[in-house]
């Protein structure tokens, strides 16, 4: 190869290699970035029918198959009370009545009505629902959704927790099947079932939005279910299920500034109505656990002041004499961190825990007193009826 050869190869790769750098500055390729990283995407599976992305786990297109079973079970409660109007005491003067005589001092009565929702727990007639629905009723009534209907008496009420267990005598009754809320994950598809508004039964449809709900100012324990799923006045003590048609939780309570729905809804979870029901139908009313305490939730101040670095805590402001937690050797400005290994959130979730332990049950205490660390066991007591521990 000459040198006018030579030259000439050159000036043909060079011009290659400049046409190659104008191209790619302008049509500037993603991945023509100096220094930028290589990114890795993960692409969601296709669906086998359709070819389109859809999610790994595909449900179904309809819940029809859960909510048959279930929605046979979930009762419309109406309740019914005579009001006395209290007549005014101008009716009681001496002068009024002699001129008006006495009938306009008559007192006037009138019935109240009411309406809310149940659910059938048991062949045996059993039907739970909320103790706001029924109480203060001087009679219930139970419309089933196959069209007959019952008086019910009341066989028990919890008010801590608003549920009530009613009786209905009726023969080849459904029953709902009740599932666990232990393994419940935010994201789970649930759907309520209820009589809103009292226009009939009524499915809707939604997630767990939260779990463990309290410091809501509701009922004295709480450990609600939040759900989205639509609940209305009419709802309560109607059925929360999962996809599989098991009751999961009574619905009860909603947040809303309009008095209907805005998809914030709170459900008393299945496993704790599990054990009030079976208290009250077996033993007429429910032992809860009891420790003799006042205590109360540690603030970033206080959790300084007593040598706690995280505000996590139930601080014990006061202890009864003679009480369980006083025989354990639990003293005022104790803070306790875990009960039975379980890390104290609030004050109010803590004592929760401790009353559904029941009474004459062990409880291992962590803690820190006096900037130390204690362990001890407490045996739990029976809540007495007047205390607000």
């Amino acid at each position: 190869m000459n040198i006018r050869d030579t030259v000439s190869f050159f000036l043909q790769a060079a011009t290659v290699g400049i046409v190659a750098a104008f191209l790619l500055l302008l049509f500037k390729p993603d991945w023509f970035e100096p220094g930028s990283p290589v990114i890795e995407i993960q692409r969601a599976p296709e669906h086998p029918a359709t070819g389109r992305s859809a999610p790994p786990s595909i449900h179904p297109a309809s819940y029809a198959d859960a909510v048959e079973p279930a929605a046979k079970a979930v009762v419309n409660v109406y309740t019914s009370k005579v009001i006395t109007r209290k007549r005014h005491p101008l009716l009681d003067d001496p002068l009024f009545r002699h001129f008006f005589g006495d009938q306009l001092g008559t007192p006037r009565k009138r019935t109240q009505t009411s309406l809310g929702s149940g659910v059938i727990v048991s062949p045996q007639g059993y039907v739970l629902t909320n103790n706001h629905v029924i109480a203060g009723a001087d009679e219930i009534q139970v419309l089933l959704q196959d069209g007959r209907s019952s008086p019910a008496t009341v066989v028990g009420v919890d008010k801590d927790t608003d549920l009530a267990i009613l009786h209905i005598k009726l023969d080849n009754l459904p029953a709902i099947a009740i599932g666990s809320t232990a393994d419940l994950r935010v994201g789970d598809i649930a759907l309520a079932i209820g009589n809103p508004f009292g226009v009939g039964q009524t499915v809707t449809l939604g997630i767990i939005s939260a779990t463990g709900r309290n410091q809501l100012g509701i009922n004295r324990y709480e450990d609600f279910i939040q759900t989205d799923a639509a609940i209305n006045p009419g709802n309560s003590g109607g059925a929360l299920i999962n996809a599989w048609g098991e009751l999961i939780g009574i619905n009860t309570a909603i947040y809303s500034r309009s008095g209907g729905s805005q998809g914030i809804g709170f459900a008393i979870p299945a496993d704790l109505v599990s054990n009030v029901m079976k208290q009250i139908i077996e033993q007429g009313h429910v032992d809860r656990g009891w420790l003799g305490i006042e205590a109360q939730d540690l603030t970033p101040s206080l959790a300084r002041s007593f040598g706690v670095d995280d505000i996590h805590g139930l601080l014990i402001a006061g202890v009864l004499r003679g009480g369980p937690a006083d025989r354990a050797g639990i003293q005022p400005g104790d803070v306790i961190e875990r009960i039975n290994g379980k890390e104290v959130l609030n004050s109010r979730a803590a004592m929760s825990d401790i009353a559904q332990s029941g009474p004459d049950s062990q409880l291992e205490i962590e803690g820190i007193r006096e900037g130390q660390r204690f362990h001890t066991t407490v045996v739990t007591g029976r809540r007495p009826e007047s205390v607000d521990e």
